[in-house]
């Protein structure tokens, strides 16, 4: 594999499924699930079964020295191409940056896996500066997902397993499941078994397939917030209060302040141009523009700032703070103050 650290995730364990792999590999970064991931392919695919009782070798940091893990790495493979060394809990290592001597002069038939979570390896040691000197090595920062990025990260996802997605589709996963990446990449899993390559995830196959109501969703009840339908509002509010664990109010809450939020910023924005108004919202497509520019017909600036009070208001009820009513009957008077503001 040719020195490049601005590979994504998917890139580099698409790389590591067709058998091509860096000498040394420094993952590191605070959301584990990549870093995870990236290992787990390159230990599936870097040896044979038969390969793997003398060829692969895995130490954990608080058990381990460097040392110890250098000499391994410095040890020719037993009657295969190559030898596989993991680290994990790299992070946990005394002595970790003593492994600057060997990445600086990697074998070619080792495959150096250094697993660092929780964090990053400090960029000022020894071992980052001789890791990004190296063209051997590979530097993968696994950085902390935002909700903002769970759309991208999910649509691109999606594109890897060749399937497509609707925009409320895409919607809903986002919506029900947040920045759980296991879960999220485990229900698009679970999909790519049950649709042809090619296919078009819906809301139906959503209902259908994992469970989320195509009809009674947050997604659902922003759209109703936003058209002042409240008769739908209530009735969603009342399906949510029905099914508690599948849809707990602080998720409404995080996407009713969003929404009146990035209205509030399309009435003020400056640049009325369609690229303006996205860059104002953070939007990543026309779509997701489309959703809420109606709304700024029926919620003027007063409206919304009245509107974001009451949702925090409402966010403090329902943690119980100056009020012991029921949190789904508390979400029912949000919605209906919001919309008749």
């Amino acid at each position: 594999m040719a020195k490049n650290d601005n590979l994504t995730a998917l890139q580099l364990i698409s790389a590591a499924q067709k058998g091509n792999f860096a000498p040394v590999y420094i993952l590191m970064g605070e959301e584990g699930y990549y870093i995870d991931s990236i290992c787990e392919a390159i230990t599936q695919n870097a040896l044979t079964d038969d390969e793997r009782d003398f060829n692969q070798s895995t130490f954990y940091g608080l058990d381990s020295d460097a040392r110890v893990i250098v000499n391994t790495c410095k040890r020719f493979p037993v009657m295969a191409a190559r030898q596989l060394v993991v680290v994990r809990e790299a992070q946990l290592l005394d002595n970790l940056d003593l492994l600057h001597h060997y990445v600086a002069n990697p074998l070619k038939s080792t495959i150096l896996v250094v697993c660092y979570k929780g964090g990053n390896v400090k960029a000022t040691s020894e071992l980052m500066k001789a890791a990004k000197a190296s063209a051997d090595a590979v530097v993968f920062e696994s950085k902390k997902l935002t909700e903002a990025g769970v759309g991208p990260l999910l649509q691109e996802y999606v594109q890897h397993k060749q399937l497509k997605i609707e925009g409320k589709a895409l919607a809903m996963m986002k919506d029900y499941v947040g920045t759980d990446l296991s879960r999220l990449f485990g229900e698009v899993d679970k999909l790519a078994l049950i649709l042809q390559p090619g296919a078009e995830i819906t809301p139906e196959q959503i209902e259908r397939h994992i469970g989320i109501s195509k009809d009674y969703n947050n997604f659902e009840l922003v759209n109703a917030v936003r058209e002042r339908n409240i008769g739908k509002a209530l009735a969603i509010v009342a399906y949510f209060k029905k099914n508690p664990k599948n849809n707990p109010t602080v998720l409404a809450t995080a996407i009713l302040f969003k929404t009146f939020a990035d209205l509030l910023l399309l009435h003020t924005a400056r640049d009325r141009s369609e690229k303006g108004l996205m860059d104002a919202v953070g939007a990543r497509s026309p779509w997701a523009l489309r959703q809420l520019t109606p709304a700024l017909r029926l919620y003027n600036a007063s409206s919304c700032y009245k509107s974001i009070g009451y949702i925090r208001e409402f966010d403090r009820a329902s943690k119980g703070i100056d009020s012991r009513a029921n949190e789904y009957d508390k979400l029912a008077e949000l919605v209906f103050k919001i919309i008749r503001s």
